[in-house]
């Protein structure tokens, strides 16, 4: 067997300037920060990129140190469902997953989803995010964004009633999902959700911290509150069907597309709507997730809109519809 035989695996932190800022309750930032591995063998190229989220104490650089650790088993035949077991739940995990797919893609000279008996993906509208302001710049940031369908607008404590109006007065045909990142607390929760109501939110993302969420099962919830930060893997469901009626699959919180699969499917067994989330980062992060699209209600994948330049290749989005991935871009 020749070197070439041997598959290799190559990492590397990207950096991909924001347009403006992005602001959630946790903090803003003006770059999304990237790591992206490769793995070759055989002339081919698959990739994975994922961003290490600081809520979950992942850092690039961290991230970056468990890819490399991994070299020795991709150079052994690693593959996607080894991974499972070599590699706890995450962002690390999730590039390299990716990237696995992306290469048996390749490889076999199919697309992804043909390979995994999946439903190919179609064209579907994605949400667009409001990020976290005063209620006079996010409305001015709805307006302009009022043509399209889905809006997700970011919240974060005190106020956040003003901001949910003005948002509503500058966007009044939009459909509005609203994630106030764990920033909500017991004493406003309930007054904030009728808010939520009286103009026509149709969903709320992750309204208190995940140590607290007990008290969602515990109150009428006048709007649909689905799981996000409460949620990471299949193991995670089971707690959940008291308190929430809908989860966010993230392939970084998973740890890969092999995961998020399996999670979508746990979820609907369950009876929770789906909603396909991401974090600001390129299309390459974007692609894997369309094939949780067929299974969810809602699909936030509006990182690469987000950004001041994309990949090459990049998903086509057209208006509030984004497309399939091509096999140029990844699968």
């Amino acid at each position: 067997m020749t070197s070439t035989q041997f598959p290799t695996l190559d990492v590397r932190i990207e950096r991909f300037p924001i347009t403006g800022s992005f602001t959630i309750s946790r903090g803003a930032k003006t770059e999304a920060v990237t790591v992206v591995a490769e793995v070759r063998r055989g002339g081919r190229t698959g990739r994975g990129e994922c961003v290490p989220y600081s809520r979950y104490d992942e850092t690039p650089q961290a991230t970056l140190k468990k890819l490399e650790a991994m070299r020795q088993a991709v150079s052994q035949g690693l593959d996607r469902q080894a991974l499972m077991a070599a590699m706890p739940a995450g962002a690390a995990r999730n590039a390299l997953d990716c990237a696995l797919m992306d290469l048996e893609a390749k490889t076999a000279g199919k697309r992804a989803w043909d390979l995994l008996g999946r439903r190919p993906p179609v064209p579907c509208v994605t949400a667009y995010t409001i990020s976290l302001g005063s209620p006079e710049t996010m409305a001015a940031a709805a307006e302009k964004a009022a043509h399209r369908q889905l809006l997700k607008v970011k919240l974060g404590g005190d106020g956040d009633i003003e901001r949910l109006a003005a948002v509503r007065r500058a966007a009044p045909k939009s459909e509005l999902i609203v994630d106030a990142n764990e920033a909500w607390t017991p004493s406003n929760l309930e007054q904030n959700l009728a808010a939520c109501a009286e103009v026509g939110v149709t969903l709320v993302e992750q309204p208190l911290p995940s140590d607290w969420d007990e008290m969602l099962g515990r109150i009428r919830r006048p709007v649909h509150v689905c799981a996000d930060e409460s949620v990471r893997d299949r193991k995670s469901l089971e707690g959940l069907r008291l308190r929430y009626d809908a989860v966010n699959i993230k392939l970084d919180k998973a740890g890969g597309l092999t995961e998020a699969l399996a999670t979508a499917d746990a979820a609907k067994a369950l009876g929770f709507d789906i909603m396909v989330g991401c974090m600001v980062a390129t299309s390459l992060a974007m692609a894997p997730a369309m094939l949780l699209t067929a299974q969810a209600r809602f699909v936030d994948l509006d990182g690469p809109l987000l950004l001041a330049r994309d990949r090459d290749h990049g998903l086509r989005y057209e208006g509030s519809l984004v497309d399939p991935p091509d096999a140029a871009l990844w699968g």
